[in-house]
């Protein structure tokens, strides 16, 4: 399906799993996230909105489904970290040269960053894998406990 295609929150949730956009931050028809922004139908009036720790605003009402998933498309593409799938965290630097060496050697795009995880300066490196790239680097993906 080509993006001019889409026309309904339906077909505008079929395109972003089929071109593998993470579905963690975005509820489009009803997934549950704890914390980004969604598209929905209430009552016949479409809502844009977002939500954090179980609080949701409303940023945008739509009378029509057309003109919501337009601009929810649009909010999406402007978004640097909605094609990031989440591949994991690690603390060992060596582990991390081993599984960017791996991404490399297969040609999968990526993303990393380095956050503070606790205190002491533990600091942790996440790797993101860049949209369908995720499905070449299922086996490399960290198991969470």
């Amino acid at each position: 399906m080509k993006e001019t295609e889409i026309n309904t929150v339906a077909e505008l949730e079929k395109w972003l799993k089929e071109n593998c956009y993470s579905m963690n931050n975005y509820s489009i028809n009803g997934n549950f996230i704890f914390e980004g922004f969604g598209l929905e139908n209430n009552g016949g009036l479409f809502q844009w909105f977002y939500t954090e720790r179980g609080n949701r605003e409303t940023l945008k009402y739509f009378v029509t489904e057309k003109d919501a998933v337009k601009f929810a498309l649009k909010k999406i593409h402007s978004d640097e970290h909605a094609k990031r799938n989440y591949l994991g965290m690690y603390k060992s630097d060596s582990e991390v040269e081993q599984i960017l060496m791996e991404l490399n050697k297969r040609e999968i795009e990526y993303w990393t960053d380095k956050i503070l995880y606790g205190p002491f300066e533990d600091w942790r490196t996440r790797i993101f894998v860049i949209g369908c790239g995720i499905n070449k680097a299922l086996d490399l993906k960290q198991k969470t406990a």
